[in-house]
């Protein structure tokens, strides 16, 4: 089985019979985030998110209900990771977890995008090995970004800041 994200806060939910996509909002927490260096914005979702949570609650007009507008409520959640339970007692939605809604019917609503977000840190870089930073981008020596320099007063010049002239 190859390796599946799991799916966080602002994950971006489609529906078959609506128009437009909407932002999953995590509601049943505020304890267990990932993908999220400062610990603030990505809550893991779980199975445990059902209801009005949705950041507009509607994926635009409804096919099922000859184009009326969707008004979204989840009513359960399939194909979520059944081996680590969340401290709410939910278990983690997988971006191949489905959603169902009393009108779409079972499993009708996707997951389009986790809502997961490559977030550099200076630990990356520290981390990073100099022979893989350099075939990545050539035109940047890591080590020069990472380490100091020092001028001759001893104090610390950055690498990003502009030149005086």
């Amino acid at each position: 089985m190859a390796e599946k994200h799991l799916v966080v806060q602002g994950a971006i939910c489609q529906c078959n019979f609506g128009t437009v996509p909407d932002k999953l909002k995590v509601l049943t927490h505020q304890k267990e985030y990932a993908n999220d260096k400062d610990a603030s914005k990505k809550l893991i979702a779980s199975n445990k998110d059902i209801g009005a949570t949705l950041e507009k609650n509607t994926f635009g007009s409804c096919a099922r209900q000859m184009n009326k507008p969707c008004q979204a409520v989840i009513t359960e959640w399939t194909g979520f990771y059944e081996k680590t339970t969340l401290t709410h007692g939910g278990k983690i939605l997988l971006e191949d977890s489905k959603a169902t809604c009393p009108i779409g019917g079972k499993d009708c609503i996707l997951i389009l995008n986790h809502g997961q977000i490559a977030e550099a840190s200076s630990e990356n870089f520290e981390k990073a090995k100099p022979a893989v930073s350099k075939a990545l981008n050539p035109a940047v020596d890591i080590r020069e970004v990472t380490q100091p320099e020092f001028n001759d007063e001893g104090n610390a010049n950055s690498t990003f800041s502009n030149p005086q002239v």
